[in-house]
């Protein structure tokens, strides 16, 4: 009983900072989106070129409430999120959920193959070089920095030239096939993987170096058994704790990436609605987003502690 009390005050608190996450990320999502050019009455018509007259931008502004003072359409605007309630995007003339809907699974199936391709490559890379000499780690660990830092529209470039222009492995852009998902996966794997496998590695390497290794080979574990069964357990446990940063990554790669191969999802949709300055729309997605990173955060402390027994001592 006495161990049960600070696990849930543990997660009352987790739980309470992940909705004061949400709530800055509204406020100021909201706030940014004010500051942009433009009228919104005019984008809610169709833009600059729609030449809506003046009876019909004032008639969108008491439509969408844009006739009211900011703070008032800030608390009607966390009204209505809290009861789900996105509105309607301005440049689809339907509600942003419904908008939103189709691309959240393309985007969403993305964003975990690229996670999960990026662990495999990881947990590859550290379980390697944590064997090597000094001189090959080094190198492993420029490579792992290489990797990390790489943009994702030159990478993304590059594959296409290598692997579909050249080789003719994969298709240049989405098609629906699952050849189709190779390249925009990797392009988001590659650059995840160099930095989690930097961290892995650090944490194998600690762990390696401590005094329980010392005794594990005393008793004859090889290195490989030490890596496996000892030191890797060091190394996940920083890895899964960026999980929740490396889904905003994979998010906000998204934008890039789906541009690339021109695949549908909500990175697109987001650049869309940013160019339209349709306010609705911009504020679903970047809200979705928070709300996906704060999910695996809170799935990634939990998983940590699992892993790590220590941690819910």
């Amino acid at each position: 009983m006495t161990r049960r009390r600070p696990l849930w005050r543990a997660a009352l608190v987790r739980l309470g900072g992940a909705l004061v996450a949400l709530w800055l990320v509204a406020t100021v999502a909201f706030a940014v989106l004010q500051l942009l050019p433009g009228d919104p009455a005019e984008a809610a018509l169709g833009g600059p070129g729609s030449q809506a007259s003046v009876e019909a931008l004032e008639a969108a502004r008491e439509q969408y409430g844009l006739d009211r003072p900011l703070p008032v359409q800030y608390v009607a605007y966390l009204g209505r999120v809290l009861t789900g309630d996105l509105g309607t995007s301005y440049s689809h003339r339907a509600p942003v959920t419904a908008v939103m809907g189709p691309l959240i699974g393309p985007t969403l199936t993305l964003a975990v193959l690229g996670l999960l391709a990026a662990w495999v490559l990881a947990l590859v890379t550290a379980m390697i070089a944590t064997g090597m000499s000094r001189a090959a780690a080094r190198v492993a660990s420029g490579v792992e920095l290489v990797a990390s830092v790489l943009p994702g529209f030159w990478l993304a470039s590059v594959l296409v030239i290598v692997f579909s222009s050249r080789l003719d492995w994969f298709p240049p852009v989405s098609n629906g096939s699952a050849a189709g998902l190779v390249l925009p996966v990797l392009s988001l794997a590659i650059p995840l993987a160099g930095y989690l496998s930097q961290t892995m590695r650090e944490g194998m390497l600690e762990a390696m170096a401590s005094p329980f290794a010392l005794a594990a080979r005393t008793r004859g574990e090889s290195q490989w058994g030490l890596r496996v069964r000892h030191a890797l357990r060091h190394g996940l446990v920083p890895g899964i704790n960026l999980s929740g940063w490396s889904f905003g990554y994979l998010v906000s790669g998204a934008v890039v990436i789906e541009t690339v191969f021109a695949r549908p999802g909500l990175g697109r949709s987001l650049v869309a609605a940013v160019i339209s300055r349709d306010v609705p729309l911009v504020l679903g997605v970047t809200l979705f987003a928070a709300l996906g990173y704060v999910v695996v955060t809170m799935l990634a402390d939990a998983l940590s502690t699992a892993v790590d027994r220590r941690g819910a001592a």
